[in-house]
């Protein structure tokens, strides 16, 4: 280990810190895996349950294959996000590519801005995921935030409005629809139930929609304009 790398300090939950201070305690660790810069204050995760890291693989296929049919939209899990001055980690997110319009961009080897729509799956409606970093996310404008609440067996999903998120509720069949990302469908009591077939064959219909092939097309218009 250089001189260097014996004088950076490691991170330990609960300290402050400034988002540049984050970065060089973090890449001076690479054995910490998974941590947070939430309000200027740092989060590393506990171990992580199985039923949580089930939910998350289901989550990030169901965004997977929509980013997939949707040229012009990228997802990701569990990646560090640059934004106002913190630094969240989102178990999964759905954003819009920055040259079709998107709201986030790329700065080195992190997504700055806000995805269009963020994902967490949290043990509870205690969780700092749905108080400290659900105001972050509500500052930096993250359109849509879905919360999987293992306790409750619950799933929130949030649509942003100025005075804060609003819940949506499913429809009268159990779906919640997308207003960002057209023909993203959720039918909340299948993945409640850990029914995947059932979640993306909703997915696909969804996918097979007209507001979904429009929204397509309006995506490849952006790219293609200088």
């Amino acid at each position: 280990m250089s001189q260097v790398q014996q004088e950076v300090e490691t991170l330990v939950a609960g300290d402050v810190l400034t988002w540049e201070e984050f970065e060089r305690r973090w890449d001076a660790t690479p054995e910490i895996k998974r941590a947070e810069l939430i309000g200027g204050i740092v989060y590393i995760m506990s171990p992580i349950s199985l039923p949580h890291c089930e939910h998350e693989l289901e989550l990030s296929a169901w965004l997977g294959v929509y980013a997939a049919k949707t040229p012009g939209c990228a997802g990701g899990t569990a990646g560090t996000w640059r934004m106002l001055g913190d630094a969240p980690q989102p178990d999964a997110h759905l954003r819009i590519i920055e040259e079709c319009g998107g709201k986030s961009r790329v700065v080195g080897n992190y997504a700055a801005g806000a995805p269009e729509l963020a994902v967490e799956v949290c043990h509870s409606s205690a969780a700092y995921d749905l108080h400290q970093k659900m105001e972050l996310y509500h500052r930096a404008g993250v359109d849509e935030y879905i919360t999987v609440l293992l306790h409750e067996r619950e799933v929130r999903w949030h649509r942003w409005r100025q005075e804060g998120y609003a819940v949506v509720a499913p429809d009268a069949e159990g779906l919640i629809r997308s207003a960002i990302f057209p023909g993203l469908w959720l039918d909340v009591p299948a993945l409640l139930a850990g029914n995947m077939a059932r979640v993306l064959e909703v997915l696909q219909r969804g996918l097979q929609a007209p507001e979904h092939a429009a929204f397509a097309q309006t995506l490849a218009q952006r790219k293609a304009q200088p």
